[in-house]
């Protein structure tokens, strides 16, 4: 928070002439602040007063009424009412249910803030009294599931719609374009490509930056979390079509097992990572998935492998897809196969590039939030999974300079029952996912108002 300063603020030694030159020197600082962004109390007391008598119920409607990838209709139709009700222009069914909200504040650059709403089908089961109940059929099965908010996207559209409920309050302190876009089938990798294929620059322009950020159950409530480089990784969907020659399983010499060859396969693939990737460089294969087969005793004529491909940057991503059809394919020469049944490797449209913070401007809304905040809330700690986000297909083709932060959304007391061997933290994902709303939502807004003021200062 902003603080006075006086002679008394430096040491007793120091000569006061130089201490009163010190203290005008942070004192235009402290003015340079209040010039590019609203006082931190201010701000803050907007964002508690906005919270409690309107985003704390927002936020438990999203919460008990998630909706799937690709039909978030309800959800699409609410954010709409919410962007239009303050005053922004509001475009609906982008690239199916996604949402671009414009509001044009004079001269400067257009600045993008990006959230996704859709959840997952998993049944709630974290104890919290406002736990989802929700069903809904699944667009791509057909079954009907229980629906649950397991990744924090309310949290993320929550808080959009509190950026949009100040920013519209606020427009003195701030010029240029604010394109708000509320991005469906985020959980599918989808939802970002079929915006751009629904000519998402060509009808509203090209943003000169793009933001976004994420909450985490595994970072303490209220943290910022922002990294140059990569935050999340790249990632690619992968099948292999495994071939063989069908026969009794007493007569395995009469046939070519795919069942075999498919387990080799597996094996050789993890030397992609281990000896044709360098050790500090980032990878991972995982073939999640292994069909053959009907009865115990039939050799199959087919098997196949479903992998998930992770990279952080496009030269390992090369290595590892060169590496895959390479391995698959001359495993299915030695096992003697003609070449029409060779292994089929198939990469799927369903990939996504490595999210990458441009390291000037982490740089720069990292110095905006220490100013803003506070130093010791904001921290560069890099994840150690290796999960990817569509967010990255907006950014790039054509290149735009952009940060992925993150948003911390556990309370502390819960890092420290887990230590002292009390329950887990639930990671993202699980049936007993939950994430403390108000100090989520409120950072939320906060670190991405300061952002945008910071890229749209009032000249």
């Amino acid at each position: 928070m902003p603080m006075s300063f006086s002679s008394r603020s430096f040491p007793a030694r120091m000569p006061r002439c130089l201490a009163l030159v010190c203290a005008m020197a942070l004192c235009c600082g402290q003015n340079r602040l209040s010039a590019i962004g609203p006082d931190s109390a201010e701000l803050n007391k907007a964002i508690d007063q906005d919270y409690d008598a309107y985003l704390s119920d927002l936020f438990l409607h999203f919460h008990q009424n998630p909706e799937l990838s690709l039909v978030e209709f309800k959800t699409a139709a609410r954010m709409g009412r919410e962007l239009r009700a303050v005053g922004f222009d509001v475009t609906e069914g982008v690239g199916g249910t996604g949402i671009v909200a414009v509001l044009a504040n004079g001269d400067g650059p257009t600045v993008m803030m990006r959230a996704d709403m859709d959840g997952l089908p998993v049944e709630e089961k974290s104890g919290l009294e406002y736990a989802s109940k929700a069903t809904q059929e699944d667009p791509i099965t057909g079954n009907v599931v229980p629906v649950m908010h397991a990744c924090g996207h309310d949290v993320h559209i929550t808080s959009l719609v509190g950026t949009a409920r100040y920013m519209s309050s606020n427009r003195d302190r701030w010029s240029g374009t604010l394109m708000l876009i509320v991005q469906p089938a985020e959980e599918r990798i989808a939802g970002a490509r079929a915006m751009k294929q629904d000519r998402l620059w060509d009808r509203f322009g090209v943003p000169d930056y793009a933001l976004a950020f994420h909450v985490s159950a595994q970072t303490e409530a209220g943290m910022i979390n922002v990294v140059d480089g990569s935050p999340y990784a790249g990632s690619d969907t992968v099948d292999i079509i495994v071939h063989g020659v069908g026969a009794h399983g007493a007569s395995p010499h009469r046939g070519k097992d795919p069942i075999v060859l498919a387990s080799q396969i597996v094996l050789a693939l993890q030397t992609l990572v281990s000896r044709e990737i360098a050790p500090r460089e980032p990878g991972v294969i995982t073939v999640g998935s292994f069909h053959a087969g009907t009865k115990h005793n039939i050799i199959s004529d087919e098997a196949r492998l479903q992998l998930t491909v992770r990279s952080t940057n496009t030269e390992t991503r090369q290595t590892l897809l060169d590496g895959i059809r390479r391995i698959a394919v001359n495993m299915g020469r030695v096992a003697g196969l003609p070449d029409d049944k060779l292994p089929e490797v198939i990469v799927s449209e369903e990939s996504v590039p490595p999210t990458f913070n441009q390291a000037e401007l982490a740089q720069r809304l990292r110095q905006a939030w220490t100013d803003q905040i506070g130093s010791e809330v904001v921290i560069a700690e890099t994840q150690k999974g290796m999960g990817a986000e569509d967010f990255p297909v907006f950014t790039t083709e054509p290149n735009i300079p952009s940060v992925y932060w993150g948003i911390g959304g556990t309370p502390a007391e819960a890092f420290a029952a887990e230590a002292d061997g009390g329950e887990m933290v639930p990671s993202h994902h699980s049936p007993l996912f939950k994430i403390t709303p108000e100090p989520s939502v409120k950072r939320g807004i906060e670190s991405t108002v300061i952002a945008l003021i910071e890229l749209m200062p009032k000249p």
